[in-house]
């Protein structure tokens, strides 16, 4: 009965309860900068957008309060994800990353390597909401360099000979394509958007000892035989790229990719836009607080809300409630906007 009566629901702007995982490397930030009394004190990741076993998000707001993503995305398949979108499992996963200490160094599958090693396939990108001065990332190796010299420095302990670490501030976006080793350094909070996958293999956590004094697994065989061994990683964090300039918002393409499309609002007014049931809309405030309204219901959203919007929306309104007002978008690839690397 639940059900029925749950798909009678028209879908609106949701907010969901955050689920917040606490790591060795974890910081206070959520607390300090994002104003989250309800974050533990010691806080690494706050998962926004979440659809697994463990961690699953729960709407917030309105009349689905309490119904979990999981269960949105198999019984209305379509009208939340997009046209040609099967019923099941959220495509993506979001997290705001409070990095204290630096992350160890991992490499995530993609899809040959997860099916040889029994994973999940896993790209992801980064926006850097805070950067403490001197923060750094790590993606990538050095060119130049060979595969057996890469190895020989992984499984010799010294991977930041071979490694491109590169600096970073707040407002730059980095893509992590699978297969590329990588490392967030201590002093960054990050906006991270991902494939829904949780497969992690860890190169090297830096001598760090984990609890009970011991240091943390690593998985250096499955890292190597995930690597692409192609891939000359990036020179720079990416440069947005003008999607489209009018009196109230400006749209900078950070990242287009056969998993998602992430884009940044700089928002001068209230502005509308539609889904045209491709896709959802996933927003997330990067500065100031805005209002994300449709005829079926609203959402307030200060920095560092997210708020999803169903594909099914046939517009909705970003109504501007502090300047000056950015906001990142997150949207799944559809056919008829073909997307390329």
């Amino acid at each position: 009965m639940a059900r029925a009566q749950n798909e009678n629901i028209r879908l609106y702007p949701m907010l969901f309860k955050p689920v917040y995982k606490d790591i060795i490397w974890g910081g206070s930030r959520l607390r300090d900068c994002l104003g989250r009394a309800d974050a533990p004190e010691r806080c690494a990741e706050s998962w926004e957008i979440a659809d697994r076993p463990d961690g699953m998000s729960v709407v917030a707001n309105g009349p689905l309060s309490g119904q979990t993503l999981g269960a949105l995305a198999s019984a209305r398949g379509a009208d939340l994800l997009g046209i040609g979108a099967e019923a099941g499992p959220f495509p993506l996963l979001c997290k705001i990353i409070d990095a204290r200490e630096r992350l160890s160094l991992q490499v995530h599958p993609g899809e040959a390597a997860a099916r040889r090693l029994g994973g999940e396939p896993k790209t992801e990108m980064w926006v850097v909401l805070d950067a403490a001065p001197g923060s750094r990332i790590i993606a990538g190796f050095k060119p130049g360099l060979t595969r057996a010299m890469v190895e020989s420095a992984l499984r010799g302990g010294s991977p930041e000979d071979a490694l491109v670490s590169i600096p970073v501030r707040a407002g730059d976006a980095i893509f992590i394509p699978a297969g590329r080793a990588h490392s967030i350094g201590a002093g960054c909070l990050i906006f991270e958007v991902q494939q829904n996958s949780n497969t992690t293999y860890r190169v090297s956590d830096w001598n760090r000892f984990g609890p009970g004094g011991r240091p943390r697994e690593l998985h250096v065989e499955q890292a190597l035989a995930s690597i692409d061994w192609t891939d000359a990683g990036p020179a720079a964090a990416v440069l947005p790229r003008l999607a489209r300039d009018d009196a109230h918002a400006g749209t900078r393409e950070l990242v287009r990719s056969p998993f998602f499309n992430v884009e940044r609002l700089e928002l001068a007014a209230s502005a509308a836009f539609r889904p045209e049931r491709l896709s959802f809309h996933i927003l997330f405030v990067e500065q100031g607080r805005l209002e994300v309204a449709s005829d079926a219901g609203a959402a307030e959203a200060a920095r560092g809300t997210t708020v999803l919007v169903p594909a099914c929306t046939p517009e909705y309104t970003l109504l501007v409630k502090e300047k000056p007002c950015r906001a990142l978008r997150v949207t799944r690839p559809h056919a008829r906007r073909p997307a390329s690397p």
